[in-house]
């Protein structure tokens, strides 16, 4: 720490720096915990005079005054700690001494100045007459920003603290250092078992220093003034002195002398203009911990009172107060007022949380059951926790005493949530059905909406058919009833299944859902289906339209008070910015998505699978598995339909890269089942190429074809960008390994066609990522081709640049253009396995220069492009072998090249490469190398096997 820096603190320096320096004086003043001594400890080590002397003192301790007289003839620095705490005698001792400071000379005297005896007067009465060549200044020690806290918390808690835990703990400490550290340190104690979120803060308690010291200051005052802290204390926020004096059950006269004496004990204290409490609200629960029960109870029952006569009413605190005070039918009326307000208000969060913890209490009666629990679901069902609330609704349905009108509503609730926030489908469908079961003659208009819900084309389990006939029961209710609240609701899903089908008049549907905004309810509903409506426009590849939706059901959804919508939304935009090619930190936006929804997982899905096809791309294959697997916090199976299929399709594509041909075949054949059993075939465009390659490589040609022609059938006539690009891509996969396999080459120029036809569809999406694959697999069948056949020389000298006739002529030149247009698209996304792999098939291509020395090029102590892209790919996580596959090396090539990447870096292990190639050779940017290889051939679909 580099004291010197400080304006207040380079004068002190300085003045110790020269033997004829004029003396300084520096008061440190700063409220308990906030570093004085600190402080002190460090000025101990300012640099000063050969001959300058140090002289510490702590005042009352009850040891007297140091044996010095003042008058010093050599320099000193002299620090004095806690002089509020000064007898007589140390005072005049210390004015004598400060008086008398000798050039070279200077002194720091540290107190807390809310507990001076006389406020301002650090050294007592009267006004010390400080000498003229004495320069006297003031340091005013503050706490720690949040970010300050952030920090320590995270340096303590080795990185385990979230900003939310880091929020509360600046909050509950008020940044006051000391009180920080010790309430670290009882973290840490429960450390690893500590998880780094809010409650758990909340739930460490008031560390011993904090409580020892307001308690001491409130014991300190007389009997009849405590209550007004006892009364802070039961409020927990700073409080206007009338609330205070009310609470506190002390007349206004009696009230107001005890607030003046607390204040000037430091008991309490004013943290914002006209408004009293503790200094550190942490140090609250201490003092209430301390009063009697009886006279809490009356406390609480007094701040009730008192905030009810307020307006708006803030029930939340009320009720709060109520059952502290014992009140429990208040506190029940309280509570509903409560949650009722802040669902209106759109704050489901809130209302969940005080409706969970209230139903959770044993004893609940029946009817407040009843009353509540209605509350409950309908706030969850748009918010972000849920795995509590399933647990308390579940308890709940199973009271035979519940009027079956309210059960059915509940288990409708149920059911959406199990289905949606917790990721249990096949279990929440369960519940819905039940639910529409109960509901129908009670409550046909939620009836309904159970019924619409049952027709989700995302949730697995139903046939589409199924699904198809749920919506048409659920219309025919709505229409046959005057709920606009259920018509929206039942509106929204049937636009959600026919966009996702991509049937005729899908688009007109989802219009109708615009402009439903005017009532609440409808507002969310239409939120919903305008939010689901641009999930489908992105996998069904409209990305213009779904950017647009997706404006404007964020919008709404963020009007209308539903988080859960929203997190829904962004998943959506997740996979928007894979798709597009907008890469760049996409990767970090993926992982904040997770560590944002811990608690609620199956939120994040969408990011987990984005993340593992970004390891896939980028090659670090180690982590992909992982990513697209959940990381075990979601089974594939209660995965969204779409979402299960493309990460099943990324998962193929891993194996094939690996070599597991068997392995990608038996996931092919399940993941295929599962997309058939579901029949939204417009849900498999990101499996069906790469299931297609699987089978068809492990020899089930016949099972390929079959897959490609119920795809076809099952796209007929509809309107769907990428299923229609996906259909061409498999086409053209399978008709390249039937060529390769079969020894009939003649329709190598065939496959080429139809990835052309794939690439060129998937330009127009945009799918730059999925366009530089298909046309990669282009030109691998060409330059295939063109190796069996005897080129004539109009192929071979044709102009690389000459603009090409409408239709590709596919010829070599086109190929080796078309590949280094590829490598340049996967470079500027990011995908570093993808670039290796085609800049690997370019050499291939590449004639040596002429006029070149025999022998490699030489590269001293800077690294070959061979070495840079062999080293990226090795510190991304690939194995030698699979570099080796990757690139057409032998695995002992690899192994060398590494090797000397490693000398040239100066790297001791690859975790070590990975630092040193960060600043030298960025992955994006690592260029082909001239270096050429022996050719083999890569295998269909891109996969580079």
């Amino acid at each position: 720490m580099n004291l010197t820096r400080g304006s207040a603190l380079r004068p002190l320096a300085r003045a110790l720096g020269e033997e004829r320096a004029e003396p300084v004086l520096m008061f440190v003043e700063g409220a308990a915990g906030e570093g004085k001594s600190h402080l002190l400890r460090a000025l101990a080590g300012l640099p000063g005079t050969a001959h300058t002397a140090r002289v510490r003192w702590r005042c009352g301790v009850g040891a007297g005054p140091p044996g010095e007289d003042g008058n010093r003839q050599a320099p000193t620095l002299w620090l004095v700690d806690d002089v509020h705490r000064a007898d007589e005698a140390e005072l005049r001792w210390l004015r004598r001494v400060l008086g008398a400071l000798e050039p070279g000379s200077a002194a720091a005297v540290a107190y807390r100045p809310e507990e001076l005896p006389i406020p301002g007067l650090p050294l007592g009465g009267p006004p010390m007459t400080y000498p003229s060549r004495l320069t006297v200044l003031r340091h005013r020690l503050a706490p720690w920003g949040e970010e300050r806290v952030h920090r320590a918390a995270a340096e303590a808690l080795d990185g385990s603290c979230t900003p939310e835990a880091a929020r509360r703990l600046y909050e509950l400490t008020a940044g006051v250092p000391q009180v920080v550290v010790d309430l670290l340190a009882v973290l840490r104690e429960r450390h690893p078992a500590f998880t780094g979120t809010a409650a758990e803060v909340e739930a460490a308690g008031v560390p011993t220093r904090l409580a020892e010291l307001v308690l001491s200051r409130t014991h300190a005052l007389p009997p009849e003034h405590r209550p007004v802290v006892w009364a802070a204390a039961v409020l927990g926020a700073p409080a206007p002195r009338d609330e205070l004096i009310a609470v506190s059950g002390l007349g206004t006269a009696a009230g107001t002398g005890a607030l003046l004496r607390a204040l000037e004990t430091a008991a309490l204290a004013e943290p914002a203009e006209g408004r009293y409490g503790f200094a550190v609200p942490l140090a609250a629960p201490a003092v209430r911990a301390s009063v009697p029960g009886p006279l809490r109870q009356d406390l609480h029952g007094r701040a009730a009172a008192f905030l009810r006569r307020g307006q708006p009413v803030p029930w939340g605190e009320v009720a709060a107060h109520h059952r502290a005070a014992g009140e429990t039918r208040r506190w029940l009326g309280a509570v509903e007022k409560a949650a009722a307000a802040a669902a209106g208000a759109g704050r489901h969060q809130e209302a969940v949380t005080l409706l969970e913890r209230t139903l959770a209490t044993p004893g609940l009666p029946p009817q407040s059951r009843a009353r509540l629990a209605p509350l409950l679901a309908r706030s969850a069902v748009t918010g972000l926790r849920s795995d509590q609330t399933v647990e308390v609704l579940a308890q709940i349905v199973r009271d035979a005493s519940l009027p079956p009108a309210i059960r059915g509503e509940l288990r409708l609730d149920l059911g959406l949530m199990l289905a949606n926030q917790m990721g249990r489908g096949p279990e929440g469908r369960q519940v819905l059905e039940t639910a529409a079961a109960e509901l129908c003659e009670v409550r046909p208009g939620l009836a309904a909406r159970a019924m619409a819900a049952l027709s989700s084309t995302f949730v697995p389990g139903n046939h589409i058919d199924a699904d198809r006939e749920w919506i048409a029961r659920a219309v025919t209710l709505t229409d046959a009833g005057e709920d606009e609240v259920m018509r929206t609701a039942v509106l929204a899903n049937q636009a959600d299944l026919a966009l996702s089908c991509a049937d005729p008049g899908a688009w007109d549907l989802v219009k109708e859902l615009s402009g439903r905004d005017t009532d609440p309810a409808c507002a969310r509903q239409a939120a919903r289906g305008l939010c689901n409506a641009a999930n489908s426009a992105v996998w069904l590849g409209f990305h213009d339209r779904a950017e647009d939706l997706l404006a404007e059901g964020l919008e709404l959804a963020a009007r209308s008070g539903a988080p859960y919508l929203e997190h829904t939304a962004l998943g959506a935009r997740l996979l928007q910015e894979w798709w597009t090619g907008r890469w760049q930190g996409l990767a970090e936006r993926c992982e904040d998505f997770v560590a944002a929804t811990a608690d609620m997982p199956f939120l994040a899905s969408d990011a987990y699978v984005v993340r593992g096809m970004l390891a896939l791309a980028q090659g670090d294959w180690g982590e992909a598995g992982p990513w697209l697997s959940q990381r075990g916090t979601t089974r594939a199976e209660n995965l969204p339909v779409p979402l299960a299929a493309t990460a099943a399709g990324a998962a193929i594509r891993l194996a094939l890269a690996r070599q597991e041909v068997e392995a990608a075949a038996e996931q092919a054949r399940a993941a295929w089942t599962a997309l058939a059993g579901k029949g939204v075939w417009t849900w498999g465009p990101e499996l069906l190429p790469w299931a297609v390659e699987a089978v068809a490589r492990a020899g089930d040609t016949a099972a390929a074809h079959t897959m490609v022609r119920a795809f076809s059938q099952g796209i007929d006539r509809r309107d769907a960008p990428a299923a229609r690009a996906a259909l061409s891509w498999s086409r053209a996969v399978l008709t390249e390994t039937e060529a390769l396999t079969g020894q009939e080459r003649d329709r190598l120029r065939r496959a080429a066609e139809l990835y052309q036809e794939a690439a060129a569809a998937y330009a127009v999406m945009p799918h730059p990522y999925s366009r530089a694959l298909t046309a990669e697999g282009a030109a691998r069948c060409v330059l295939v081709a063109a190796a069996d056949a005897d080129s004539g020389p109009a192929e071979e000298d044709m102009d690389v640049d000459t603009p090409a006739p409408p239709g590709p002529v596919l010829s070599t030149p086109w190929a080796v253009a078309e590949l280094e247009t590829c490598a340049r698209s996967f470079t500027e996304l990011g995908a570093v396995w993808d670039a290796a792999r085609v800049r690997a098939l370019l050499r291939t291509q590449r004639p040596v220069k002429k006029g070149r020395p025999p022998g490699r090029p030489s590269h001293a102590d800077e690294l070959s492009p061979r070495e840079a892209e062999v080293a990226q790919l090795a510190v991304s996580g690939l194995t030698n072998r699979e570099i080796a596959a990757t690139l057409h090396l032998s695995p002992r090539t690899v192994e060398q090249h590494i090797a000397r990447a490693m000398r040239k870096t100066g790297a001791l292990s690859r975790r070590d490469l990975a630092h040193r190639l960060a600043t030298t050779h960025p992955p994006h940017t690592c260029a082909p190398g001239p270096e050429g290889t022996a050719a083999t051939s890569t295998g269909p679909g891109g996969a580079g096997t």
